[in-house]
């Protein structure tokens, strides 16, 4: 796990990320993803930001509308940005768009880096990653495979209660499911344990993942396997006391 307070250089951000490690090399895929992962977000999240600074100042100063060229200049090294749309865009923070985008990207570049890493073997091992920035009142989380994120808050009676933030992305919910037949990969549950939903190979049945996401596991990664984060946020409250991040083996014994 990790905890970095005064995250990005800015003193309102705080990032937090467990990572649960499987296979035989789990344990060091979940240690690179550990160490890496906090560093390409914090990148690009400034980058984003810096982007999204220089369009509004180009916006504000500009009279008229920009030329071809000056547009095709301006966008020449941004990746296509997730559009969303006004209704959404009023729900949100200014620089949840931002934060989201650079969510997206270091998850991609940290499996790129994983997938080439000459030292650590991550075909038929991988690890989860939950992680959240707090910057304020705002919380955004990141998240793949089934390591969960839960909230302790006040209920209006002072009672406290447990409300999940994160979900957990197993093979069993329909839409992981439909991804992965859709790319010939298989899901099913093992006679002795018919409430774990599994994803395997076209032809051969291994290796038996119980996450349709997660960081490595490259044999699964053509036939539905993504590490492509799940993004969600919360406008935290007075209400809102902690945050508990934690793998599917100590909620077992928390029940979580």
């Amino acid at each position: 796990m990790i905890v970095w307070e005064n995250f990005g250089s800015r003193t309102d951000a705080v990032f937090c990320g467990v990572f649960d490690g499987h296979g035989p090399y789990g344990h060091m895929v979940a240690k690179r993803v550990r160490d890496s992962l906090p560093l390409k977000l914090t990148a690009h999240w400034e980058m984003n930001a810096t982007s999204e600074a220089v369009l509004k100042e180009i916006s504000l100063n500009t009279t008229g509308s920009m030329n071809s060229e000056d547009a095709s200049f301006i966008s020449a090294d941004e990746e296509p940005r997730a559009s969303v749309d006004l209704e959404d865009a009023e729900k949100y923070p200014e620089n949840f768009q931002t934060l989201k985008e650079s969510f997206l990207k270091a998850f991609k570049v940290m499996d790129r880096e994983l997938r080439v890493h000459a030292n650590i073997d991550c075909f038929c091992s991988g690890t989860t990653a939950v992680t959240l920035v707090k910057q304020g009142q705002y919380l955004v989380l990141g998240n793949v495979g089934d390591s969960r994120a839960v909230l302790g808050t006040r209920e209006k009676d002072d009672s406290l209660v447990a409300v999940q933030l994160t979900v957990d992305l197993k093979p069993n919910l329909p839409a992981e499911a439909e991804r992965i037949r859709k790319c010939k990969g298989r899901v099913f549950a093992l006679q002795d344990e018919p409430e774990v939903a599994r994803v395997w190979l076209p032809n051969n049945d291994s290796p038996g993942l119980a996450m349709a996401r997660a960081f490595g596991d490259f044999c699964l990664k053509d036939f539905g396997l993504i590490s492509v984060p799940d993004i969600s946020y919360r406008h935290l409250t007075e209400k809102d006391e902690f945050i508990v991040l934690a793998t599917d083996g100590v909620r077992a014994i928390l029940i979580l």
